[in-house]
């Protein structure tokens, strides 16, 4: 039997992930602050990162499922604040980096006590580079690159049984992005698929799609001197 978690399941990207994982025969347990999106699913629970006691019950879900072979983080919010307000950033920050911390340093714990896993998040091609139009979230998703590859060297070292995937999409038509304006929209399920595939096939680190693994490649080799004259 093959069970999988999937945090952030309410809408977007997490709700086609779980929706395709259940037809491939995965037994599909998911979580998110908004429950009443989840009624499709035999197990859900409300879990907000942000809530101290959310590893607690995501632990309580994994019992339910009779246990977790994959761990899938959805969860994320993000937006433009070129006004920087201080309440955007914080929340950000808040639930991309100490959130997202919480969530998967629970379900590596619980892989290391329990013979191993798949742990697979959705980070962002914003963590390539410092966008000015987004300055926290691009923070916390360089953040996340950073600690997928910490815990990958990490449970390599302890000898664990530990599969990482880091999913880095491009913009993706949800209602994330609301009404700010952004290049090269992704469609949603087509983004599942190619993630679901990803994790099949054990990738360590997927740049989605085709043409964002072009721009991130060229953005990775612009100076400094130079980006930070870009008007983004």
């Amino acid at each position: 039997m093959k069970r999988a978690i999937v945090i952030g399941a309410s809408s977007g990207i997490g709700l086609e992930v779980a929706r395709l994982l259940r037809q491939k025969g995965w037994t599909v347990g998911v979580a998110a602050r908004r429950v009443e999106q989840l009624s499709e699913f035999e197990h859900a629970a409300r879990i907000d990162v942000n809530d101290e006691a959310a590893g607690q019950q995501l632990l309580a879900l994994i019992d339910e499922l009779g246990g977790m072979d994959l761990y899938f983080h959805a969860s994320g919010i993000g937006r433009q604040n070129r006004g920087l307000e201080e309440q955007i950033e914080l929340q950000t920050v808040a639930t991309n980096g100490l959130g997202f911390t919480r969530m998967v340093g629970t379900a590596y714990r619980y892989m290391a006590a329990h013979g191993g896993g798949h742990v697979a998040v959705i980070s962002s091609i914003a963590g390539t580079k410092g966008l000015g139009p987004a300055p926290s979230y691009s923070a916390t998703k360089a953040f996340q690159n950073t600690y997928i590859q910490s815990l990958e060297q990490l449970a390599h070292a302890q000898h664990l049984n530990i599969r990482f995937t880091d999913l880095r999409p491009g913009f993706v038509a949800t209602d994330l992005l609301g009404d700010d304006p952004y290049p090269l929209l992704l469609d949603k399920k087509d983004v599942a698929r190619d993630m679901v595939s990803s994790i099949e096939k054990h990738r360590h680190v997927r740049v989605i799609d085709w043409r964002w693994r072009a721009i991130t490649w060229v953005w990775r080799r612009i100076p400094r001197f130079v980006w930070r004259r870009l008007r983004l």
